[in-house]
């Protein structure tokens, strides 16, 4: 090594090693509450390792989801309440692992920025590890990016990865068949799809974030951020106690476009529209935008973020087995031999 040269670093170019080392010792903690049976390396390595066997499978099918929070994250960085998106990270991909019927075995997140602020990135990534908790997976790496020149000052991206499994022979959607009621599990919110358009709708009403919320309580910023629910846990619940044909998650697309994605071809459903109260947020949208039904039921989950397709004899207990869960539920409708969805009644 030559000595005596004080030439540049990586931190006058804009990276501070030590600022991502400060964050990693900050995160261990966090990282170390999503421990599970199967997790046999995490956070610090190349790589992650995790043991199939001593998860207690025996000839598994691995599942994959990756997906972000969209442009939520401009309220997020917006009004500095940052704490929420790692949950609605985790969420979006663990909520899709389940409808193909597999556990969230563990999680990957990919947080990006032009400056790394430890405290901001910590209590992004601490949210992504209560996400973890919330649906029994392992938080067991990720990569932070300190990219200067990238994004302007204070912005941030996030990716998440799931992978999950099942055995062998149980994967969803499987026996849908004409008859079988839709079971829908109450949303929190907006979740994390259509905040293009919801920023826009909060434009043009001409209030600030930090506006007395015109739905509710607190300040309109924080109530568009509440977190998009994990359905993972009752949902597990559910497919254990047999009955259930489907499940989709109601994001991007809306009641109107996830539902067939778990319908046979040449069948369809009925959702009757009356069947649960819309939450004040959607209709305080729909006023703003004057946004037509159509529109809203193809653009947001309107109260509805995961819809269970069911046997008819089963429903009930099913739908008792959801509420003990902690689930709202409501029976929405059936599943139809005419393909497309239908709807009955009025949304607003």
């Amino acid at each position: 090594m030559t000595a005596g040269k004080n030439g540049m670093t990586y931190a006058d170019a804009g990276v501070d090693i030590d600022a991502g080392n400060a964050l990693v010792d900050r995160i261990k903690p966090a990282a170390k509450r999503t421990d599970r049976s199967g997790v046999m390396s995490g956070l610090g390595g190349f790589g992650a390792l995790f043991d199939l066997k001593a998860a207690g499978y025996s000839d598994p099918i691995l599942v994959g989801a990756t997906d972000g929070v969209g442009t939520k994250l401009r309220i997020a960085i917006d009004t500095g309440v940052v704490d929420g998106v790692g949950i609605d990270l985790v969420a979006m991909c663990v909520n899709d692992l389940i409808c193909q019927g597999a556990e969230p075995l563990f999680f990957l997140d990919y947080f990006a920025t032009g400056k790394l602020e430890t405290e901001i990135a910590a209590r992004i990534i601490e949210g992504i590890a209560e996400g973890c908790v919330r649906s029994g997976c392992a938080l067991i790496g990720g990569e932070t990016a300190e990219m200067p020149g990238m994004y302007p000052e204070g912005d941030f991206d996030l990716a998440g990865f799931a992978v999950g499994a099942m055995e062998r022979g149980t994967a969803l959607p499987a026996g849908v068949q004409e008859g079988d009621v839709l079971l829908g599990l109450a949303s929190d919110g907006v979740h994390s799809n259509g905040y293009s358009l919801v920023r826009k709708l909060v434009e043009h009403s001409g209030l600030g974030w930090d506006a007395a919320n015109p739905f509710g309580d607190g300040a309109l910023g924080e109530a568009l951020l509440t977190p998009t629910r994990l359905y993972v846990k009752p949902a597990l619940a559910a497919i254990r106690a047999g009955g259930v044909h489907a499940l989709a998650h109601i994001t991007g697309g809306g009641l109107t476009e996830n539902l067939p994605r778990v319908l046979p071809e040449g069948l369809g459903a009925e959702i009757d529209l009356n069947a649960w109260t819309l939450p004040p947020v959607f209709g305080w949208m729909a006023e703003t935008g004057g946004i037509a039904e159509g529109e809203m039921l193809k653009t947001f989950n309107c109260g509805i973020g995961m819809i269970v397709v069911c046997a008819a004899d089963q429903a009930d207990a099913l739908a008792d087995l959801l509420a003990a869960e902690g689930e709202t539920v409501a029976r929405i409708g059936e599943v139809t031999a005419q393909a497309g969805v239908t709807y009955t009644g009025a949304l607003l």
